[in-house]
């Protein structure tokens, strides 16, 4: 089947304007190339290369960097706990459960969810350590409100989306709607929502490792610590750790979810 030739002409001027904007991307950005590939900034680079690569040992170091670890994995788990909870009471509401369900606060509670989601973990570690101060309190809080936003926006569309049957013949029998759910549709997507919220835990203990930048607490306060006052073996250490951490959840989730697949 032959394509209108109007087609190849929009491909054409698509391709072109792609050309044009990255024309005007480099002619509108100061890339300082020559001094970025000159010899002076390299040997600097080659400086800092070897620092990095010397990780610190130091054991009382290492005592301070175990405890950040720890600090790190509850600030994740608690978040994504706290989420979990605020999201599925957040999805019940923002979600249509049946044809006939006139959900009237689907609209404003999805405006909520939006909002939720829409401002980042730094942002809201920002905010909260205005009040609640500095430490691992404001970077729970953040990663529980921002994970609510995107769990409960998962858990509504897990909800909307399962199988009618089971429920349909419950209501029909005169079953009330929160035993309707609780015995028909969260047996249902229960799979599912584990799911989710092992994926969000795993992202969250990557935005936990950098909520310290902001005071929030764990690894990310050291990391922003050392690197402030430009001590490279110590960050080397503190970067080996956030790597460690992170490779573990993602195992312990992967496994996690395999279990749940049988």
């Amino acid at each position: 089947m032959n394509r209108p030739s109007g087609w190849s002409c929009a491909a054409c001027w698509f391709l072109a304007g792609l050309v044009a904007l990255t024309v005007a991307s480099f002619w509108s950005l100061d890339l300082q190339w020559a001094k970025f590939l000159s010899v002076d900034s390299a040997r600097r680079m080659g400086r800092f290369l070897a620092e990095l690569l010397s990780p610190s040992t130091e054991l009382s170091f290492l005592r301070k960097l175990g405890w950040a670890s720890l600090e790190t994995i509850a600030m994740s788990a608690l978040g994504t706990l706290l989420a979990v909870i605020g999201g599925l009471a957040l999805a019940l509401p923002a979600s249509r459960t049946h044809a006939g369900d006139r959900a009237r606060w689907r609209v404003p509670t999805r405006l909520v969810l939006n909002g939720l989601r829409s401002i980042p973990e730094l942002v809201w570690a920002a905010l909260l350590i205005i009040a609640a101060g500095l430490g691992p309190l404001a970077g729970t809080l953040a990663l529980a409100l921002h994970t609510s936003g995107v769990l409960g926006r998962l858990f509504a569309e897990a909800i909307e989306n399962s199988p009618p049957g089971p429920a349909f013949a419950l209501r029909a029998q005169g079953v009330a709607t929160g035993r309707v759910f609780l015995y028909s549709t969260l047996p249902q997507i229960l799979p599912q929502l584990m799911s989710y919220t092992l994926y969000r835990w795993e992202n969250n203990i990557r935005a936990a490792a950098v909520l310290g930048v902001v005071g929030g607490g764990g690894l990310g306060q050291m990391l922003a610590f050392h690197m402030g006052l430009f001590h490279m073996q110590e960050t080397s250490s503190i970067l080996i750790a956030m790597i460690a951490l992170v490779t573990l959840v993602d195992m312990a989730s992967y496994l996690a979810r395999r279990i749940l697949q049988r």
